[in-house]
């Protein structure tokens, strides 16, 4: 059984005590005290591996690559199976265990496909549903439960049952009709960041579980778009982006309130177009459109921990132009 102290997972504790419960806090008088692990917090811990999905490529303008990480170590990507066509600006979102890829564009037309894979599995997606529009360049967010699907040339959200397969359902609107936006999640709550037709600044949030239109949060550092974004449990990030040339800029909310971003730090170089995810611990930001070129670089951070990001390794294909990106196992 996983258990943590202070919201860190302790493996191998053998004096710690094995009742009350699977989470060993330290109350503010120094009292060590065992307590349930929530769904929130096993669903953190399923998310082991890193997944990204088509996007745009230098040699193939676009791809239907996906590629997968292991989050706790460093290192290249590898190669998992394919999305059913080539695209790019594709919405990543996740379960624990069931991935999803939707919309996306192929250079003539914009996609309503959502898809789906089995994360621990290798293979190409199977057929999920549809978007209620075509959309590209749109934010995904989740719960263990349910996926959201936000913007992306319409102010309109979509959400879907990620355990079952159906078309999507319309949840609601964003308060303002951006795309090239991107979003995340903790337990209960997601929230949109960034986006375009002009840049912006804006921060929107849903509660997942309650269809309705999207709430002011706050603000960005910088109107800014192109960004990836993922969270823990307890904060959202979002990472470069473009706001006139490429950014190297990271910003953090926490999810559970509202305000303006603060700044976390930066990223190894500055690019754009990048797709990030994250496991209950580290976010990973992988590929993108540097100051003059395509990067396949992977950078991490400790979310809970700001400061600059810290190499990881390399994509198979550098995967610009935002390929849909996700987390579990």
């Amino acid at each position: 059984m996983a258990r943590k102290i202070n919201n860190s997972y302790l493996l191998g504790q053998s004096n710690a005590p094995t009742t009350g419960g699977d989470m060993l806090k330290i109350r503010i008088d120094g009292t060590p005290v065992w307590e349930e692990v929530d769904g929130v917090e096993a669903f953190l811990a399923t998310r082991t591996r890193g997944i990204w999905g088509g996007g745009d490529d230098p040699s193939e303008d676009y791809t239907n690559l996906i590629q997968y990480i292991t989050i706790a170590t460093t290192g290249n990507a590898t190669d998992f199976g394919d999305l059913s066509s080539a695209r790019y600006r594709v919405s990543g979102f996740a379960a624990a265990t069931r991935g999803c890829f939707a919309g996306g564009y192929d250079g003539s037309n914009q996609h309503t496909t959502i898809e789906y894979i089995t994360i621990a599995t290798p293979g190409n997606t199977t057929d999920f549903g549809d978007l209620t529009v075509a959309r590209s360049g749109s934010a995904s967010c989740a719960s263990a439960v349910r996926g959201l699907v936000a913007g992306g040339s319409s102010n309109v959200i979509d959400y879907v049952t990620i355990a079952s397969t159906g078309n999507a359902i319309n949840f609601g609107d964003l308060t303002v009709n951006r795309q090239r936006v991107a979003g995340c999640a903790d337990a209960t709550r997601g929230v949109f960041g960034g986006g375009y037709s002009p840049n912006q600044d804006t921060i929107d949030y849903v509660t997942i579980a309650s269809a309705g239109n999207a709430i002011d949060f706050g603000n960005l550092t910088s109107d800014i778009r192109q960004t990836g974004a993922c969270a823990d449990a307890t904060r959202g990030v979002w990472l470069g982006g473009y706001n006139g040339s490429a950014s190297d800029n990271i910003d953090y909310v926490t999810i559970a309130t509202t305000g303006n971003a603060a700044d976390f730090g930066n990223l190894t170089e500055a690019r754009y177009s990048g797709s990030a995810l994250a496991s209950a611990t580290r976010g990973v930001l992988g590929g993108g459109w540097g100051a003059s070129a395509y990067v396949d670089t992977i950078d991490y951070i400790t979310i809970a921990s700001t400061g600059n990001a810290t190499d990881f390794g390399n994509l198979i294909e550098n995967g610009g132009a935002q390929p849909g990106s996700f987390a579990g196992y």
